[in-house]
């Protein structure tokens, strides 16, 4: 489709001629989230001890690639083809029908981007394992960018030890690891945008910025109301629009069940990828030492063709992708890990408690610990963990009656410090207390001294600068040239979330005004933040073509018929559900729920505060994790696994001489995890 010439809204053409990735992978392949009123990022990721301190950069997590692949480079192809990519990874485009319910192999195809990190070993050798496909939540969240920057830690976790402990694993097993680029997200293709241009979207977030969240002002509903039928509608419009006369539409196929479905290919085209691996290796096997009878190469990478099963670990939404494709494909689960664990029956029909009513005991947590470490501790208060509290609570009054100027520096102009400035920081704290905590005691000590200048530093740091390619500048502004990949992820999230929850697409002003309510009721941390995930669905007006079966039921309280989705299945092999004890967005009470979904799944909680187990690191859980994708074992049930360093109160460094008993690839695993939560994420997904 050819793009207008004036400021417009549009869609992406089909991925033959798409050039909405840019001809060049960006540097940011993870963009800095936009403050949390246009973020769908919750659904779905400092004083550390003073040895520990955090470069700005660690607020905006990127790859810097510098080899020049370009996805442009990759010919889809409807079977799995990989190139070399990003230096040590491998990368491919995988042609799928973006309708999977049509029956007459027309329509429109999307390209599905691919990339792979190889097991230590071929995918010939005896201990090869499989491909553990990944997906970082979201909804929306990039599984490229994900693998990139994590797919290393990822790998050693579910791989055997260097030097095996576990009379258990007799077979050590070494995996790939594996993920994609859903629908409408990064480089997969056919993408769409709700702007005609980079620079305009650019506009609108520092304006959304500016405006502030719900509840930083007495007009604060009003703004954000306004903004969102705005940006809805118009949304609505641009992923609703065919490519061309006759093409499928791409807003009625980004929700869950396709995205599940297009798993299942990947795992076919993986498994038909090997045995032509296999098939290669057996011939040269075969044809330096002579022939094989037994052909051992070709019967161990053997496609099992339409049998695959899948290995799948998700994080945050990723639970529900996993566990709809537990659901729609219960035969097809060889292991699977939920991590972070969303009440999909929540998800996808709005029947259940909300999620977040243990995000406020986690800022109780930050009291608590703050007081126990005493003036180490930048925000420590003497009176304990109360008075900690009400100073927090004292300098959110002050900021919301008055924001605070801040003057420029050599690296930034000059900014202002605002209530919803805080409010994103102490959001960022109870999603990842272990690196939040101290981050936000910092923020809030300098800014009661009437300091904003770090608070000033971060949000710079998170903001994105628009940097036109030299394609771009030629092209004009209203170009495709001009349209970046991965800038639309946060938008991506309402075109899944607004599709797979329908009933939030009802919202009227009142009936909205009284969920927000509920939500601040249920937590003055998050509650605000949280009423936003809804607000970005008011005036979402495409509907999903392939739904999750559900049946009607009468809801008493509401004296109406809503559509229930249960999400359940007897999987081929049980599933193992991993959460923190507190976790803002994710209970453990919604981990309980879907485990009793899924006959002979075990829960698995580890005994910390944060959004998924990688908040915090728990040797003992990763242990867990790895014994089941080794051997399939479950831990007992209601095992409860420590986390082995505590916000604000341990010394990273430490941990191993206190742990004397810990063997080389424990303190392996400790160091790894331990890069993981201290890694920051501002835009955590679901």
């Amino acid at each position: 489709m050819e793009n207008s010439k004036h400021p417009s809204l549009h869609s992406g053409g089909n991925y033959n001629g798409d050039t909405s990735q840019g001809t060049r992978f960006r540097r940011n392949v993870v963009n800095p989230a936009v403050l949390a009123l246009t973020a769908l990022a919750g659904l779905f990721w400092w004083f550390l001890p003073s040895s520990v301190r955090i470069q700005e950069t660690d607020f905006n997590p990127a790859v810097d690639v510098a080899d020049p692949f370009s996805w442009n480079q990759i010919t889809p192809s409807q079977s799995l083809e990989y190139h070399e990519c990003f230096d040590g990874f491998q990368c491919a485009r995988l042609d799928v029908p973006m309708d999977w319910q049509r029956s007459d192999g027309q329509g429109t195809r999307m390209a599905i981007a691919i990339i792979r990190l190889p097991a230590k070993v071929p995918v010939t050798d005896p201990a090869y394992g499989g491909a553990v496909i990944t997906n970082p939540g979201g909804p929306g969240g990039s599984g490229v960018a994900q693998v990139l920057l994590s797919g290393h830690n990822m790998q050693t976790i579910v791989d055997a030890a260097a030097i095996p402990t576990d009379a258990a694993v007799s077979e050590p097993r070494f995996f790939d690891i594996i993920s994609f680029d859903p629908r409408g997200v990064n480089n997969t293709t056919p993408g769409f945008s709700c702007f005609p241009n980079l620079y305009s979207q650019k506009n609108w977030e520092l304006q959304v910025e500016a405006d502030g969240m719900l509840g930083s002002s007495a007009d604060s509903f009003m703004r954000n109301w306004q903004r969102a039928i705005a940006l809805n509608t118009g949304c609505s419009k641009a992923i609703s629009t065919p490519s061309q006369p006759g093409a499928d539409v791409l807003g009625e196929h980004t929700n869950t069940p396709p995205v599940a479905r297009d798993m299942l290919e990947i795992i076919e085209r993986h498994g038909e990828w090997r045995e032509q691996q296999g098939l290669e290796a057996q011939s040269r096997r075969d044809e330096s030492q002579g022939y094989d009878p037994e052909q051992g190469i070709l019967t161990r990478t053997k496609w099992k063709r339409g049998q695959e099963k899948i290995l799948y670990w998700g994080r945050s939404y990723g639970t529900v992708l996993g566990a709809t494709f537990a659901a729609l494909f219960p035969n097809r689960v060889e292991r699977m890990v939920l991590d972070g664990v969303v009440d999909s029956d929540k998800y996808y029909s709005g029947v259940g408690p909300e999620p977040v009513g243990d995000a406020d005991a986690i800022f109780d947590k930050f009291a608590i610990y703050c007081d126990q470490v005493g003036e180490q501790c930048p925000f420590y208060a003497a009176g304990g963990p109360a008075a900690i509290q009400k100073s927090y609570k004292e300098l959110e009054n002050v900021l919301l009656n008055s924001s605070m100027s801040v003057l420029p520096s050599q690296t930034r102009g000059p900014e202002v410090a605002t209530w919803t400035d805080l409010k994103t920081v102490l959001r960022i704290a109870v999603y990842q207390p272990l690196a939040g905590f101290s981050f936000l005691a910092d923020i809030a000590s300098n800014l009661l001294k009437g300091d904003g200048a770090k608070l000033a530093d971060y949000k710079h740091a998170r903001r994105s600068p628009t940097c036109p390619s030299d394609e771009c500048l030629v092209a004009g502004p209203w170009s495709t040239a001009c349209q970046v990949s991965g800038q639309n992820e946060l938008y991506a999230s309402s075109a899944i979330l607004c599709s797979d929850a329908e009933y939030m697409q009802s919202a009227d002003e009142e009936s909205f005004k009284q969920h927000w309510r509920s939500l601040q009721e249920l937590s003055s941390s998050v509650g605000d933040y949280w009423s936003h995930i809804r607000l970005n669905c008011a005036a979402w007006s495409v509907k999903p073509k392939w739904k999750m079966p559900g049946k009607s039921a009468l809801l008493f309280a509401a004296c109406h018929l809503i559509l229930v989705v249960p999400v359940t299945g007897n999987t081929s092999h049980p599933i193992l559900l991993v959460n923190n004890i507190l976790d803002p967005v994710t209970p453990l009470q919604s981990a309980k729920h879907m485990s009793g979904a899924f006959p002979g799944s075990v829960l698995l909680q580890q005994d910390s505060e944060g959004h998924c187990t990688l908040a915090a690191p728990s040797v003992c859980v990763s242990m867990s994790i790895r014994k089941y994708f080794q051997t399939g074992e479950l831990p007992a049930a209601g095992t409860v696994c420590n986390a082995d360093l505590k916000p604000l109160l341990g010394h990273p460094s430490k941990i191993e001489e206190e742990h004397a008993t810990w063997s080389m690839d424990d303190i392996t695993l400790y160091k790894v995890l331990l890069e993981e939560a201290q890694r920051l994420r501002p835009d955590l997904p679901l």
